[in-house]
């Protein structure tokens, strides 16, 4: 299993839609940057990420699912954008802010830290174990 982070701007496409969607999920569409198309390439059913909310609110609000593999991203007929379908899991039961996660020193290295812009990013499994013990999700 691989782990993961998805950042959306919660104005535009927040958790409480994320988890409105149920067991059937969302397409993490719209995403137009080549490395994070190539990340969720890799991606596997059953892999595991989190929810972050971008801009308003900077942190990670949730847990989320793959639940479908990369195929054509149904916003565009540009057949080089791709997506990922993904479902809500939990909810974070304590949102771990940006600022928390950039004052911890086990996590400088994370993907978050150093390319904050990168809407789809790898999570190692220390840096997914730390946010999950700080948030106290026990999943």
């Amino acid at each position: 299993m691989a782990y993961w982070l998805f950042k959306s701007e919660p104005n535009t496409w927040g958790w409480d839609k994320q988890v409105a969607k149920g067991q059937a999920g969302e397409e993490w569409d719209g995403v137009r940057n080549y490395q994070a198309r190539n990340f969720m390439r890799q991606m596997a059913v059953g892999d595991l990420g989190f929810f972050y909310h971008s801009i308003n609110g900077k942190r990670i609000v949730g847990i989320i699912e793959v639940s479908a593999l990369c195929h054509p991203d149904s916003t565009t007929d540009d057949p080089r954008w791709e997506c990922v379908d993904i479902r809500a899991v939990a909810d974070m039961p304590n949102p771990v802010t940006l600022e928390h996660i950039k004052a911890d020193p086990r996590l400088t290295d994370m993907i978050l830290v150093k390319n904050s812009r990168l809407s789809v990013q790898p999570v190692t499994e220390t840096e997914w174990q730390i946010i999950c013990d700080l948030g106290g999700y026990k999943g």
